[in-house]
């Protein structure tokens, strides 16, 4: 099974060698075998690659971002058509009724606010703010109408951060999130893709201007896991987001969670954590989407 994310500064050129990626810099050439990799994180303003390595990736599910002047992703190059019952699962997203989606997104939110809940506490915030969130929570309704998911964040980042704090803020802690929500966002939709789902039909999120609306449904419970790995890992007494933190903020996706009992990394946590969205948002039963829990990431991570 796949699990390296590739990360390539500066790499003068990449290709396809024997079912393996070459990345040559000058005279020196590392070989990686292409069924190792999950996704290829690209920085720099020199790195040329082939159509046909391209073209393997595609073929091996394998997810290629690219990083701006400022080291945030800005693009994803994704698989196309993989999935063997590809039209097959199409088909039947287009039918998700408004009832299916705001059955499963009631789980999904509440996922996310549960393990925001998780963290505040984690972080030592206070009983009453908590007890606030803990009301909010309690409050979720079907389809979250009543934007219980909006309130519970601004009482967990004030909490977290002060009552100035903004996610617009030019900041340490803004810059290692938004990095850190993107790998998030390239790895789910990778995973996205290769379950033969479309990406811009999403059971909440439905921006118009978006193509990738079901990512970025899917991928909001694992944000709080993220914040606690800043937190722990990359927040210091830097002002600004160096090549080590983006590194080890991509080292996030091979940390371990439990699941059910079974210990795995994040990213297949996420393959896991998909498949079971499928089978629930089919059988509109939410019970049958697998707990993604900050608590059962805390202590595990190696």
């Amino acid at each position: 099974m796949a699990w390296r994310i590739v990360h390539i500064k500066e790499g003068d050129v990449l290709r396809l060698r024997l079912d393996n990626l070459e990345v040559m810099k000058q005279d020196n050439k590392v070989f990686i075998p292409l069924s190792d990799i999950t996704m290829v994180v690209l920085e720099g303003n020199r790195t040329m690659l082939s159509t046909k390595l391209m073209s393997r990736m595609s073929q091996n599910n394998v997810g290629l971002v690219i990083c701006d002047d400022k080291y945030l992703p800005v693009g994803i190059y994704l698989p196309y058509g993989q999935y063997h019952h590809y039209s097959k699962r199409v088909i039947k997203q287009s039918t998700w009724s408004d009832e299916q989606k705001g059955i499963i997104w009631q789980e999904v939110i509440g996922q996310k606010m549960n393990n925001q809940l998780a963290f505040a506490q984690y972080s030592g915030v206070e009983a009453e703010r908590l007890e606030l969130m803990e009301d909010l929570i309690n409050d979720l309704q079907v389809g979250d109408t009543t934007n219980r998911e909006g309130h519970v964040a601004k009482v967990y980042f004030d909490s977290l951060y002060g009552k100035s704090f903004t996610r617009d803020d030019d900041c340490l802690i803004n810059a290692a999130m938004n990095f850190g929500y993107a790998i998030l966002r390239s790895c789910m939709a990778r995973i996205v893709v290769g379950n033969g789902l479309v990406t811009m039909l999403g059971i909440f999120h439905r921006n118009e201007f978006n193509s990738f609306n079901l990512v970025d449904d899917l991928m909001e419970p694992y944000r709080p896991l993220m914040d606690y790995w800043v937190n722990e890992n990359v927040i210091d007494d830097k002002e600004y987001l160096s090549y080590e933190s983006r590194l080890k903020i991509i080292e996030f996706m091979n940390q371990k969670i439990k699941i059910n009992n079974k210990k795995m990394t994040i990213d297949n946590s996420m393959q896991e954590y998909v498949q079971s969205f499928i089978s629930a948002i089919d059988e509109i039963d939410p019970s049958l989407v697998i707990k993604v829990k900050l608590n059962n990431f805390v202590g595990e991570e190696c």
